[in-house]
């Protein structure tokens, strides 16, 4: 049986997280960023505890065996079913289950789970409880730092400390608040304020704990000067958008430095990884351009980055598209310095 208290990645180093982002961090999505770092945790979209409970498990929450280490994280209130939940998860091979505490779309507050848990801190110290007591593999959770006119510094510090004595040591906190009402799920990733201190303040106090920081961290080296102060930090859509700063991840995980460098050779390895992953699944049926949706921004600001994405976003949603398609992508880049 896996120790409750270790870390978890399993490694005694700083901890690079990719986000979960719904309808983006697939299983695809995850293989190819695996392809660009060995080392970085990865996430899952959120699936509710209902979904993978009753739902097809396989295509919820099925993951490669290469995507270790790899988090599942749930959506839900009810201690008895994150749970069961749990169970499933843990027998699926994750290395962790997460709550989500953080989501402020409509959908999620009417299933009463996401953000507004923040006002509920003693039913996710209830679930954390439950999900402890079922499984083996780190329960952690993701939160915001307070939702509505909620104050900030009591309403974390007070939800951190009553989670945390229900066993959870490791929070990733998204540093802003969530706004229930008044802001889309859009614009409640951007509008608040990032309160950084506020955070710091929180590791300070708790150096305990295990705090993970998120929110509006755009480059790797953003994340090593972070890193000075947190024991991690989760990127999201900046490690989708601009997945080669993922291409650094190992080095900033390895020594808490980060480099912002763009390394073709790199990037062109990491497809080659990728390559085989997406024979198989072509192989199986799934469509190109499940996969190639996620590698759009693999080059972005490099000569030839307009030509790649056309080529991927016109040509990979063909019917029978293969991997032709990608080798005609890449055939628009400038690669003389790699191939000289």
């Amino acid at each position: 049986m896996a120790d409750k208290n270790k870390k978890p990645n399993n490694f005694n180093m700083p901890l690079l997280a990719v986000a979960p982002m719904m309808d983006w961090t697939d299983r695809h999505c995850r293989m190819f960023h695996r392809a660009l770092s060995d080392k970085a945790l990865l996430w899952t979209e959120m699936v509710t505890a209902d979904a993978v409970i009753h739902g097809d498990r396989e295509r919820l929450i099925g993951f490669s065996e290469q995507e270790h280490p790899v988090v599942l994280q749930l959506g839900g209130s009810d201690p008895a079913k994150l749970a069961e939940a749990s169970r499933i998860a843990e027998a699926f091979g994750y290395d962790e289950v997460n709550i989500n505490c953080g989501c402020p779309s409509d959908r999620v507050q009417s299933g009463r789970f996401g953000a507004c848990l923040m006002q509920e801190p003693s039913t996710v110290a209830a679930c954390v409880a439950a999900m402890r007591a079922a499984v083996s593999i780190p329960v952690t959770v993701k939160c915001r730092v307070a939702v509505d006119e909620d104050p900030p510094r009591e309403t974390l510090f007070g939800f951190v400390d009553e989670v945390a004595d229900a066993g959870c040591e490791v929070f990733t906190v998204h540093a802003r608040k969530a706004w229930l009402s008044g802001l889309s799920p859009k614009e409640n990733r951007d509008i608040p304020p990032l309160d950084y201190g506020l955070v710091a303040d929180l590791k300070a106090e708790r150096p305990d704990l295990t705090i993970l920081l998120n929110g509006g961290i755009k480059t790797m080296g953003e994340a090593g000067e972070h890193l000075k102060t947190f024991d991690g930090v989760m990127l999201g859509r900046a490690a989708y958008q601009t997945p080669a700063c993922l291409l650094a991840a190992d080095r900033l995980i390895e020594t808490g430095t980060g480099e912002d460098a763009f390394d073709m050779e790199s990037a062109l390895a990491a497809l080659e990884r990728y390559r085989p992953y997406m024979t198989a699944r072509l192989e199986e049926g799934v469509k190109l351009s499940s996969m190639t949706r996620h590698m759009l921004g693999l080059f972005a600001g490099q000569p030839g980055a307009r030509a790649w994405r056309r080529t991927l976003s016109e040509k990979a949603v063909r019917e029978g598209a293969g991997l032709e398609v990608l080798d005609e992508a890449l055939s628009h880049l400038q690669l003389e310095s790699v191939t000289a």
